[in-house]
């Protein structure tokens, strides 16, 4: 038992430059990153479990449409929306993830759900909606889910297309929330949400839901979440492969998560980044985009929030 406790989370990276940041964009999202960490930060402090702080720290994410989860997800090319989640308990190495979901308010609690009301880790579609469903969660309809950026963002991407183009613009891959935290148990546990890729094909998953690409925790190692090129992501095991370092090949947190990320990943069109948390309570947020939407507890109980990539 240890009066210590930490808490990440990340709202998506990108191409994200001071230069082309609005002071009032830049305040918004500040705003949305302090929210959210004072959701986990007060179950922590009140000796909760690092479980119910991500979960919670997720569901502020989502709640906010700034960010590409719950109510801020993209859309797919054919219009719709399609949102995965993922939970990782550490102590017990307990799992619930869906994919492919729209209804829940918090897609995140369904991925709850999963790990608390079945004896399996990952369910998509109808499956994980009626789990949802069963287990009493608020729902919304289409509208509460809208937005216009997003919609935008939709349209614009479909014109490149068919011009035979793409968007430059990585972000447009990996948009994603997610939460890491030690409680004062010494427990582990990781949350992650997303709408996916901008225009991406009906029926693709990235990398949130699967669990030691976009989400891992073991309390032998450190619990990661992670916003980037889910393929990519999945091909290298991303979450996973920073554990495994740490316990195999004896390396600290940071250089794991720095190796991974800038070797592993960067060099195999893997942009984006992640948060990560050790058994001790140490924090990584490396990233290999110009920005990553960011923020953490430090010791004392400042909320710190960060955007760039030299903060």
């Amino acid at each position: 038992m240890t009066n210590r406790f930490s808490l990440a989370l990340h709202g998506g990276a990108g191409t994200i430059l001071r230069s082309k940041m609005s002071p009032e964009k830049d305040a918004d999202h500040r705003a949305g990153i302090q929210v959210a960490l004072a959701a986990g930060h007060a179950v922590l402090s009140k000796n909760g479990s690092a479980m119910d702080a991500v979960v919670a720290t997720v569901c502020a994410l989502e709640d906010n449409s700034l960010f590409n989860a719950g109510r801020g997800a993209v859309f797919t090319s054919a219009g719709k929306q399609e949102m995965d989640a993922a939970v990782m308990d550490g102590a017990t190495r307990s799992v619930g993830a869906v994919a492919g979901i729209f209804g829940p308010r918090n897609p995140v609690c369904a991925a709850r759900a999963v790990m608390d009301t079945t004896d399996h880790v990952l369910f998509g579609g109808a499956a994980a909606i009626e789990i949802a469903r069963n287990a009493g969660l608020p729902f919304e309809d289409a509208d509460y889910f809208y937005t216009d950026a997003r919609w935008q963002a939709l349209q614009e991407t479909l014109r490149l297309r068919a011009e035979g183009r793409e968007s430059d613009d990585p972000a447009r891959r990996h948009g994603t929330v997610g939460a890491v935290a030690r409680d004062m148990h010494g427990n582990v546990a990781a949350a992650t949400s997303t709408g996916g890729m901008t225009a991406k094909a009906p029926g693709r998953i990235g990398d949130t839901p699967v669990i030691g690409a976009g989400t891992f925790a073991d309390n032998e190692s450190c619990a990661v979440s992670a916003t980037g090129h889910g393929e990519v992501f999945i091909r290298y095991c991303a979450a996973h492969e920073i554990s495994a370092r740490m316990r195999f090949a004896g390396q600290s947190l940071a250089d794991a998560a720095q190796h991974v990320v800038m070797e592993d990943l960067a060099k195999n069109d893997g942009s984006g980044g992640l948060i990560a948390v050790d058994r001790a309570g140490n924090i990584a947020m490396p990233m290999n985009s110009e920005g990553m939407y960011r923020g953490c507890v430090t010791e004392d109980g400042q909320f710190k929030t960060f955007i760039y990539a030299d903060e």
